[in-house]
């Protein structure tokens, strides 16, 4: 099958990578559409060390094999997240944070830039027909988005930000909003702020604002200018919620964290069956992101593009 797999930092677009072989338990699915996000450029930048494998994690496709022969032809989404099932972190919480845990295409599990994936059934969801794939590849990001509200009250009164109007943090803006909140997205450029407006959101430039301007500020930005400027500017007593991954060290004074009582929150992955209730609704609009679509023979231009500065989806089609 056709591949984008990483080794030693070097992505190859592979013609013959081998068809996965379903573990028991385990779906075939035949990829219909891939979202690249910043987490897989970062990993080809480090962030993940020692990597090697098919690239990928946002995906929506079609099984062909499994089981139970009654998931044949199903439409899926699926979680990221492979654990053990028997620590007690699986059995209490899931398998987010197990200690053993494989990660679709970013910890010892290829991923979804492909032509085939395989997961257990137990990860899969099916999309409903009135999704289409365009929407539906934005199942996963979509539900790190929904994370946030199953952390945090969010106050429909609360004054809050969202540092980083890209790929992830328009989608975080958008869940936000839905509660009625008050959400001001922050950029570092007027064009950057282009798209939020036209999605009906306040926007603003982040050096316009001063210190301790929201109770709760989103840091989205995927860079370390990003955590300095939420931190700049989420309120004494307020929180910040910290959503980027990334290759590289951070050296932020963190001072204000402690004068300040601030409560920082780490953000990863979120619900799928609520992310999928959205995008049936047509509540978050999805399709104003996608930038461009490739074939997967053209991956290595399509991650190339994705990389650009002020690009949000992309996506790649095998």
């Amino acid at each position: 099958m056709q591949a984008l797999y990483l080794q030693s930092g070097q992505l190859t677009f592979r013609p013959d990578y081998p068809q996965p072989i379903p573990a028991p338990g385990e779906a075939l699915i035949r990829v219909r559409l891939a979202g690249i996000c910043t987490t897989d450029l970062e990993i080809v930048k480090g962030y993940v060390p020692g990597y090697q494998g098919v690239l990928g994690h946002e995906f929506v496709g079609e099984i062909i094999a499994a089981p139970d022969e009654k998931w044949h032809g199903r439409r899926v989404v699926g979680s990221i997240n492979l654990g053990c099932g028997v620590c007690p972190v699986c059995l209490g919480h899931g398998p987010e944070h197990c200690p053993q845990r494989r990660v679709l295409g970013i910890i010892q599990k290829d991923g979804v830039f492909a032509d085939f994936v395989t997961l257990p059934l137990a990860n899969l969801l099916e999309v409903l027909p009135e999704v289409p794939d365009e929407a539906a590849v934005f199942t996963e990001p979509l539900a790190a988005a929904l994370r946030i509200r199953e952390q945090v009250v969010v106050r429909p009164t609360a004054r809050a930000a969202v540092v980083g109007p890209g790929r992830l943090g328009l989608l975080v803006g958008q869940v936000l909003a839905l509660a009625g909140t008050a959400v001001t997205m922050l950029g570092r450029t007027t064009h950057s702020l282009d798209l939020p407006t036209r999605l009906g959101l306040p926007t603003g430039l982040a050096d316009d604002f001063a210190d301790n301007s929201f109770d709760l500020v989103v840091e989205a930005t995927g860079n370390e200018a990003g955590f300095a400027q939420a931190l700049r500017l989420v309120r004494p007593l307020g929180t910040l919620i910290l959503k980027s991954t990334y290759a590289g060290d951070s050296r932020l004074n963190l001072t204000k964290l402690v004068v300040g009582e601030i409560t920082v929150i780490g953000s990863r992955c979120g619900p799928f069956a609520p992310a999928l209730r959205l995008l049936a609704q047509d509540a978050v609009n999805v399709g104003a992101l996608i930038d461009a679509e490739y074939p997967l023979a053209e991956g290595l231009a399509a991650m190339e593009h994705a990389a650009r500065s002020g690009v949000r989806k992309v996506l790649l089609r095998p």
